[in-house]
C-alpha cells in the first residue's frame, strides 16, 4: 500500500519528511510527500475557514482527473470545519480515498503556549495517520491512546500515542493483507 501526502505551500515548511516517516511507522505503509497540486476550494469568508467536505471534493476530482488509485492525504494550513462542527483537525472520505488535515490548530501558538516543533510534528503525524487509517478502512476506536481515537480537543490529541492499539493493528493488518 502506498499513500500520497500532498503538502500545501502554506503549511509549515520542513516538517514534511518527519511527518511522512512517522505516519509510515505508525501504519506500516509507504508514503511519499509532494507539493500540493490540488486547488484549495470551499473557503467561507464569514467563518474564515475552509469547508472540509468541499476540499475533499477537490481532492476527489484531482484523483479522478489524474487517475490516482492510491489514497491521498492533503495537509493544509487553513482552519477546517464541517457542517455540525465548529472545526475539525481533519476529515476523510474512505469511499474515494481522500483525506485532509489542517495544521491550523495543531501548533502550540494557537493556544497561547510556547511553540514546539516536536509537538507540531507529532500532532500532524497522529492526525494524518488517523485520517489515513480511515482511508484504509479503520473506524474510530474507543481506546483514548490509539491513533484511531477521535479527539475533540488538543489535549485528547496529545494523549494519543503514535501507535494503533492491538485491535486496530490486527484489523489494519487484515485489511492490508486482503488487498
Amino acid at each position: 500500500m502506498h499513500i500520497h501526502i500532498f503538502w500545501d505551500s502554506q503549511s509549515p515548511s520542513g516538517f514534511q519528511v518527519p511527518v511522512s516517516r512517522l505516519i509510515s511507522s505508525i501504519l506500516d505503509v509507504k508514503t511519499t510527500v509532494t507539493e500540493n497540486p490540488v486547488r484549495i476550494m470551499g473557503y467561507v469568508t464569514a467563518r474564515r475557514q475552509v469547508d472540509a467536505q468541499a476540499l475533499l471534493d477537490s481532492i476527489q476530482t484531482y484523483k479522478h482527473l489524474h487517475q490516482i488509485p492510491e489514497p491521498v492525504l492533503l495537509v493544509v494550513h487553513q482552519d477546517l470545519f464541517r457542517n455540525g462542527n465548529i472545526f475539525v483537525f481533519g476529515l476523510a472520505r474512505e469511499s474515494v480515498g481522500a483525506g485532509v488535515v489542517s495544521t491550523s490548530r495543531l501548533g502550540n501558538e494557537y493556544y497561547g503556549r510556547q511553540g514546539s516543533d516536536d509537538d507540531y510534528i507529532d500532532r500532524i503525524a497522529k492526525e494524518g495517520a488517523h485520517e489515513i487509517g480511515h482511508l484504509l478502512g479503520l473506524p474510530h476506536c474507543s481506546d483514548r491512546e490509539c491513533v484511531m481515537f477521535r479527539p475533540d480537543t488538543l489535549d485528547e490529541l496529545d494523549r494519543k500515542k503514535k501507535v494503533l492499539c492491538p485491535a486496530c493493528r490486527e484489523q489494519l493488518d487484515t485489511l492490508l493483507n486482503a488487498g
